[in-house]
């Protein structure tokens, strides 16, 4: 049941593990969930494509028995979920589609909201374990939709940060060390340095 959850968890904290080791690249908590979730997608995103009988991952037949009813051509919508998710994974990973592809995975999770619904009311089992509850399944589409949207919210690259003299570690949103607080000037006609 926390599977998906740890697919995003683990890949998270190993980033923002490298990104206390100076791999400038993760160095907010931001840019790791988000790799963090493209992890997650790619490796969701192939069972779209697999057998079910493959192994003890759930493929394409699970997902399948997963699509309400009122979906025409289940197994083809099934297909291209897949690609949007592997499209979707790629674009969290660069800077400048990320924005882009937040917005389009947040559509796409509560598109896919449904074929969960469906999947816990109609007990469908994925990959012969019993069917996730709906309790968990909505919080969980929900926390998915939550990090998509986080791609969304504009900041400025570290590139920026560095041409403004701000180490690149820092990760408030006006590119300061301070987060945009200044400390306060001493009164008038006081001196520092006693």
């Amino acid at each position: 049941m926390f599977g998906t959850l740890m697919l995003i968890a683990v890949p998270t904290v190993l980033f923002r593990l490298l990104g206390a080791f100076c791999v400038e690249r993760f160095a907010t908590w931001r840019v790791s969930v988000l790799h963090g979730l493209a992890v997650m997608l790619v490796f969701t995103a192939s069972a779209h494509f697999v057998p079910s009988a493959l192994g003890p991952v759930p493929g394409h037949h699970d997902l399948v028995a997963m699509v309400p009813p009122f979906v025409p051509f289940p197994r083809l919508a099934v297909y291209a979920t897949g690609v949007l998710e592997l499209l979707g994974a790629a674009g969290l990973v660069r800077e400048s589609t990320r924005p882009t592809a937040g917005l389009g995975l947040a559509a796409l999770f509560v598109l896919m909201l449904p074929a969960n619904i469906h999947a816990a009311v109609e007990q469908i089992p994925f990959n012969g374990e019993p069917a996730t509850p709906l309790w968990f399944r909505i919080p969980e589409q929900v926390i998915f939709i939550a990090v998509a949207l986080w791609a969304y919210v504009p900041t400025r690259g570290a590139a920026a940060r560095k041409a403004d003299g701000v180490p690149a570690w820092t990760s408030f949103r006006d590119g300061s060390a301070s987060g945009g607080l200044t400390p306060p000037s001493p009164p008038h006609g006081s001196t520092t340095g006693d």
